[in-house]
């Protein structure tokens, strides 16, 4: 019996190491032309300013911005009520500066852009994957390019700046939410001082907390609907390619949202040491 040397043991594990890191490579080169794409396609015409894209884009945004807001509001009441709560019960109701600090701290800068993109990721990125791969399947993408239609210009354009300035305001409203909401309902049982906590916001939302929220909202944004339009467009002829296109586009996006927001975390810490 022959026995394996240790380089032929190992080598099935560097193949499929260097075939993950292959994948992961193209699919990083796909959603960046795909991005280049959309700019480039929001700077020529036929733009927004055509009505078919615009109503796509209004659809979109009515789909993902409005239609989640009431999910966003009871959401961020909770995650408000219990942080609050939380912070109360150790340190008592009258350290509301403490209060308003670790708000910042948490919600501000963690859990408001995280939790309203997963929301989205949920609601909208898998019905976006399966509504293109549908198309796909029943031809209607094929039907557009016969007609001279540009099946990006149509579909993925509307969608992408659909969902990204959803994504923004949403996180906005979270955060807005969970601040005021979560004090209101604490402060009716613990008396919190409301000039103390203002204080404790005021002292600590500077503008790298701003920067760092408004780029982990417009990165989420746009990786969100890019990578739910790729997974949509990737199906084949058959129609059980859709809910496996819908789930590696709810995959492939917390996976990536989660990356990019410890990655820009990580990036911010730098900023406050110099």
């Amino acid at each position: 019996m022959e026995r394996s040397t240790p380089s032929e043991t190992y080598l099935p594990i560097f193949e499929r190491l260097g075939s993950w890191i292959l994948g992961r490579w193209q699919f990083f080169v796909r959603l960046l032309r795909q991005m280049l794409q959309v700019i480039f396609l929001l700077v020529t015409p036929p733009s927004i300013n055509n009505s078919a894209i615009s109503t796509v884009l209004f659809k979109q945004v009515y789909f993902t911005g409005l239609e989640a807001a009431r999910i966003i509001l009871l959401v961020a009441l909770i995650v408000g009520t219990v942080i609050v709560s939380q912070v109360v019960g150790l340190v008592g109701g009258g350290n509301g500066s403490l209060t308003g600090k670790v708000l910042v701290w948490v919600v501000f800068l963690e859990l408001g852009p995280l939790l309203t993109a997963i929301i989205v990721i949920a609601r909208s990125g898998t019905a976006i994957a399966a509504e293109l791969g549908s198309m796909k399947i029943n031809g209607e993408i094929a039907a557009l390019e016969q007609l001279g239609i540009q099946p990006e210009r149509y579909l993925l354009l509307p969608r992408v700046l659909g969902v990204s300035a959803s994504v923004v305001v949403l996180t906005i409203y979270f955060v807005l939410t969970a601040f005021i909401g979560g004090f209101l309902i604490v402060s009716l049982g613990h008396h919190i001082p409301y000039d103390q906590f203002i204080q404790g916001i005021v002292a600590s939302l500077g503008l790298r907390e701003v920067v760092v929220l408004t780029v982990k909202a417009c990165s989420f944004g746009l990786m969100i609907p890019l990578i739910c339009c790729n997974a949509g467009l990737s199906v084949g002829a058959s129609a059980t390619e859709i809910p496996q296109a819908a789930t590696r586009a709810v995959i492939t996006s917390l996976f990536s949202v989660f990356f990019m927001d410890g990655l820009i975390t990580y990036l911010s810490s730098f900023l406050t040491v110099s």
